[in-house]
């Protein structure tokens, strides 16, 4: 199956899953606990529904955060994978400050091939991967291949770090002083959820970096994206891309730039 006959049904899902978002948004909703004390919310859970049941189409295997993962001697057997956060931000969507999407990504040995990051309340789709220029797409799109959503990243006359909304500090303030050593003083985008990805495809920002927990599903859309335009993702410490499907589903420290920016 081509690339292309994917992105139809899944945009579908994705519309029809930021609308339910939308209308939990909009209530007084409650929030529960996991076992890892991390937030959740019926928000999540009905986002999850609704990707899910939308992929099984493809019959590829599918690896939600809000579903029953596979044991890794399961996993290891998948030359193919769905990664899906149904809700990446769930701690920005609680705020109600706007800061949460969807990501879904396909694996294919390992490497994030297509990836796809909604935003609910700006009603845009960013997409891209392997062989796919990216794209952002706004929500109702009659035609969604048309060049006129293809983005041309522009170009920053001063750096721009993209970042958590947590503060800097240890690694990662040392890692702000070395690049503005190099660079001058960066301009810094504080953001939660990987809607940062939106800010490094469209070249809004140069840099993101981030020297705390993530998981897989957090960072694998984006990352396809990303490289679709030239940019990669790398480990932290040793500069090797990201991969998926490991054993243990969390990312190492990572940081994303464009391929040909140096440090």
């Amino acid at each position: 199956m081509n690339f292309t006959d994917y992105i139809p049904p899944i945009i579908h899902a994705l519309e029809k899953a930021s609308n339910k978002i939308m209308e939990v948004y909009a209530l007084d909703f409650e929030v529960e606990l996991k076992h890892d004390n991390s937030p959740v919310t019926i928000a999540d859970k009905q986002s999850s529904k609704i990707i899910v049941n939308a992929l099984k189409q493809f019959n590829i295997p599918i690896i939600s955060e809000e579903e029953q993962i596979p044991p890794y001697e399961e996993r290891k057997k998948f030359n193919k994978l769905w990664l899906v956060d149904p809700l990446d931000g769930t701690k920005e969507f609680i705020k109600k400050n706007n800061e949460f999407c969807i990501c879904i990504a396909l694996i294919e040995n390992n490497k994030t091939v297509l990836g796809f990051i909604a935003s609910p309340t700006q009603n845009k789709i960013l997409i891209g991967g392997t062989d796919l220029p990216a794209f952002e797409v706004p929500f109702g799109a009659n035609n969604i291949f048309d060049k006129k959503w293809k983005i041309t990243p522009k170009t920053n006359k001063q750096k721009v770090l993209a970042h958590s909304r947590a503060p800097f500090s240890g690694t990662s303030l040392k890692f702000v002083r070395d690049l503005e050593k190099k660079y001058g003083k960066l301009a810094i985008i504080k953001k939660g959820s990987a809607l940062k990805f939106f800010d490094l495809v469209k070249g809004k920002a140069d840099f993101y970096t981030r020297l705390a927990p993530t998981m897989e599903w957090d960072i694998a859309a984006g990352q396809a994206i990303y490289e679709s335009i030239g940019g990669e993702v790398v480990h932290f410490y040793d500069k090797k891309p990201l991969t998926y499907n490991k054993p243990q589903l969390k990312n190492p420290y990572f940081l994303a730039k464009l391929k040909k920016t140096k440090l």
